[in-house]
């Protein structure tokens, strides 16, 4: 037995159920500060970091100050959590006291495992909190939590049950039911048990949720009824999509219907959008020339609010990195997400400047989920993936596909892989291949490149497999001539992916 562990997991239940959202975001000393003292702990405790820092010569005495802080290299899959064994990388060099192991997946389709303890999940709920608190009112209405992210190993489903249900334990109202990514179990859930409560909130990936809110009005189902609410994470979506979603549901006001988390399976939940983000983000959707002098892109980005305590993010040449506590815990660790950092004050002196104040929109001063937390922002991977239903396409998995003995002829192995939106607003994954000199397209050589590519992705890539329904998982395929110059001009240097359309 475990003696330490025991009070461990004591002393995180008692400032779980002990502490108020109403004081998120403030501690006696800097979130600097904070971080300083969790590199000393993690250079004092992880024998993967030790022998990290002792072959870069860095001695953790020598890490003092925040100027320090900031010169220590940055980790990441390649250059550390390969690089040792999966013990080394949790404290004290020992696996055994993460109680749960959750897997994400490579670009090979090889899994990453992520270890995990009670304690590391009790920290983010406070993310789970702002959102039925601030937004759903879930401490006043009884409230359904139907868990649609697909269980198993895969770190969304399991993760986000057990915050739903340690919310509850807090004195929510909250019930969680977790069918996972199953359709037919979903509806039977949300019409068997949705009327015994004043809310139902679906949580999943946002194309999913949508697919799931679509076939149900086809079905007959009167969304309107369960007074539905969503949480969704994976990825980005518009605010038209948010409005349209929210249509189809009957929400009155998806700034308070609706929120999406920013999460990943290296540290769980980074951040989460509130009411003030939401309300933000919609005045520059509707502004895009703010938007774009805001972000530097045309393109709007996701938008959350994140605790600097529990998740401290840095930027450097427009992408992100953070440390935190978990089971692998992490320190400047670079997550190749393509993005930024503002303070609070700056965002809102950025909107005045605009002439908007959040607050008025939000009418007047309202006392929930009004944080002054800053505000990260994420466009998304930029190491040339897509996601799509919350899985991380790979362009290696696609090169596979062309690869096979009945395609490879035909085909150059230059392709361009998108998701795009049909004029429902439904996602789909859609690939331009490009012909060999010579190759005339055809119907059935579009069909046996989009059956080749759909049969690696299922092969290789594992949350493709398991993320994605079976009917969006054929990608849309269209065959060019030899150096198109939409797609394949000559003499410039490829990319693979474009951004989401």
């Amino acid at each position: 037995m475990q003696k330490d562990r025991q009070q461990r997991v004591i002393t995180a239940w008692e400032t779980f159920l002990n502490s108020s959202l109403d004081t998120l975001g403030e501690q006696q000393i800097s979130p600097e500060a904070a971080v300083l003292e969790l590199f000393h702990s993690v250079a004092a405790t992880v024998p993967a970091y030790q022998a990290f820092l002792a072959a870069r010569d860095i001695h953790p005495t020598s890490i003092q100050t925040w100027a320090d802080f900031q010169k220590l290299p940055l980790i990441d899959k390649q250059n550390y959590l390969q690089c040792y064994p999966l013990g080394d990388l949790c404290r004290d060099g020992k696996l055994e006291t993460g109680d749960l192991i959750a897997v994400s997946s490579g670009s090979t389709g090889k899994p990453t495992f992520w270890p995990r303890f009670l304690t590391d999940e009790l920290q983010i709920v406070s993310r789970f909190e702002q959102i039925f608190r601030d937004s759903f009112s879930a401490d006043t209405r009884r409230t359904l939590a139907v868990i649609c992210f697909p269980m198993g190993t895969w770190v969304g489903g399991l993760y986000t049950t057990n915050c739903c249900r340690y919310l509850n334990s807090k004195g929510y109202l909250v019930t969680a039911i977790a069918p996972g990514n199953n359709k037919e179990e979903i509806y039977r859930v949300v019409q068997e048990l949705g009327n015994n409560f004043e809310q139902v909130v679906l949580l999943g990936y946002p194309p999913f949720i949508k697919d799931v809110i679509d076939t149900g009005i086809v079905r007959g189902i009167t969304w309107q009824q369960y007074n539905l609410k969503m949480v969704f994470a994976g990825e980005v979506f518009s605010e038209e999509w948010r409005s349209l979603v929210g249509e189809r549901t009957g929400s009155a006001n998806p700034i308070w219907d609706s929120a999406a988390l920013y999460g990943t399976a290296d540290a769980g939940v980074l951040g989460n959008e509130t009411p003030l983000s939401i309300c933000i983000r919609r005045f520059l959707a509707a502004h895009p020339e703010a938007a774009r002098a805001l972000f530097g892109e045309s393109r709007l980005p996701t938008l959350v609010q994140y605790d600097p305590y529990s998740r401290f993010f840095e930027v450097n040449e427009g992408t992100l990195y953070f440390s935190g506590n978990n089971g692998i815990p992490l320190i400047r660790y670079h997550i190749a997400d393509h993005g930024g950092i503002i303070p609070y004050a700056q965002m809102l002196e950025f909107l005045a400047k605009w002439g908007f104040d959040p607050m008025v929109e939000l009418g007047g001063k309202p006392s929930r989920g009004i944080f002054r937390l800053p505000f990260v922002y994420i466009f998304g991977r930029a190491n040339f993936t897509v996601s799509y239903f919350g899985a991380n396409i790979y362009p290696e998995n696609v090169t596979v596909g062309l690869e096979q003995l009945e395609i490879r002829d035909w085909v150059t192995g230059k392709f361009v892989m998108q998701v795009r939106s049909d004029g429902d607003r439904n996602r789909f994954l859609a690939v331009v291949v490009e012909l060999a000199p010579g190759i005339a397209a055809s119907e059935s050589k579009q069909q046996a490149v989009a059956l080749a590519i759909r049969a690696q992705l299922q092969r290789l890539n594992s949350e493709f497999a398991n993320y994605v329904p079976p009917e969006y998982q054929l990608p849309q395929v269209t065959l060019t001539a030899t150096g198109d110059p939409e797609y394949f001009p000559l003499g410039v240097k490829h990319r693979y992916t474009r951004p989401d359309a």
